[in-house]
Protein backbone atom coordinates (compact mmCIF):
# COMPACT_ATOMS: atom_id res chain seq x y z
CA UNK A 1 0.00 0.00 0.00
CA UNK A 2 2.63 1.90 0.82
CA UNK A 3 4.83 1.66 -2.42
CA UNK A 4 1.22 2.80 -4.50
CA UNK A 5 0.41 6.02 -2.75
CA UNK A 6 4.23 6.72 -3.13
CA UNK A 7 3.83 6.65 -7.25
CA UNK A 8 0.54 8.02 -7.38
CA UNK A 9 1.95 11.37 -5.43
CA UNK A 10 5.25 11.06 -7.58
CA UNK A 11 2.94 10.78 -10.72
CA UNK A 12 0.88 13.74 -9.52
CA UNK A 13 3.34 15.83 -8.12
CA UNK A 14 5.26 15.54 -11.17
CA UNK A 15 2.25 16.35 -13.44
CA UNK A 16 0.93 19.06 -11.55
CA UNK A 17 4.59 21.54 -10.79
CA UNK A 18 4.73 20.73 -15.14
CA UNK A 19 1.49 22.05 -15.36
CA UNK A 20 1.55 25.03 -13.41
CA UNK A 21 5.03 25.56 -14.30
CA UNK A 22 4.24 25.73 -17.92
CA UNK A 23 0.91 28.32 -17.17
CA UNK A 24 3.06 30.43 -15.38
CA UNK A 25 5.62 30.79 -18.57
CA UNK A 26 2.25 30.93 -20.80
CA UNK A 27 1.16 33.49 -18.71
CA UNK A 28 4.68 35.90 -18.45
CA UNK A 29 4.94 35.38 -22.15
CA UNK A 30 1.98 35.44 -23.55
CA UNK A 31 2.27 31.84 -25.52
CA UNK A 32 -0.64 30.07 -24.41
CA UNK A 33 -1.14 26.98 -24.53
CA UNK A 34 2.58 25.75 -25.76
CA UNK A 35 4.18 25.52 -22.88
CA UNK A 36 1.38 24.27 -20.66
CA UNK A 37 1.42 21.20 -23.09
CA UNK A 38 5.55 20.85 -22.68
CA UNK A 39 4.93 21.36 -18.69
CA UNK A 40 2.62 18.47 -18.90
CA UNK A 41 4.44 16.38 -21.27
CA UNK A 42 7.66 17.03 -19.29
CA UNK A 43 5.59 16.39 -16.13
CA UNK A 44 3.99 12.92 -17.13
CA UNK A 45 7.39 11.76 -18.03
CA UNK A 46 9.45 12.85 -15.15
CA UNK A 47 6.49 11.06 -13.19
CA UNK A 48 6.92 7.78 -14.92
CA UNK A 49 10.57 7.86 -14.84
CA UNK A 50 10.35 8.51 -10.84
CA UNK A 51 7.52 5.64 -11.11
CA UNK A 52 9.42 3.17 -12.81
CA UNK A 53 12.14 4.17 -10.02
CA UNK A 54 10.24 3.25 -7.43
CA UNK A 55 8.93 -0.08 -9.02
CA UNK A 56 12.26 -0.96 -9.73
CA UNK A 57 13.64 -0.38 -6.24
CA UNK A 58 10.82 -1.80 -4.34
CA UNK A 59 11.19 -5.17 -6.33
CA UNK A 60 15.09 -4.97 -5.94
CA UNK A 61 15.06 -5.05 -2.15
CA UNK A 62 12.78 -8.35 -1.71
Amino acid sequence: MALMSAIVSQLVGSILVGVFGGRWIDDRFGTEPIFLIVGLLLGLAAGVYAMLRLIRQYFSEE
